[in-house]
């Protein structure tokens, strides 16, 4: 699924593919925001994602990614 977060005084948003559930992603970025911690996410490709809990702006959470049409590419 598609995440995309804003962060303050950044005008780029942070865009990932993960393969983690909603729920398990919303957990952490209420954790990383309310404790004032840093947001880790790992997307598909196994890279990671640091993003400061008390710089997020918004979160946007995607539907996940089910019956893609086209070419992919896998490594």
């Amino acid at each position: 699924m598609e995440i995309r977060i804003g962060i303050q005084h950044v005008n780029r948003e942070v865009v990932l593919e993960s393969n983690e559930t909603a729920n398990a992603v919303k957990k952490s970025i209420d954790a990383a925001i309310a404790g004032g911690s840093v947001l880790t996410l790992i997307d598909e490709k196994g890279r990671t994602v640091i993003v400061p809990g008390d710089k997020i702006a918004f979160a946007e959470i995607g539907v996940p990614a089910t019956g893609r049409v086209g070419f992919t590419t896998t490594n």
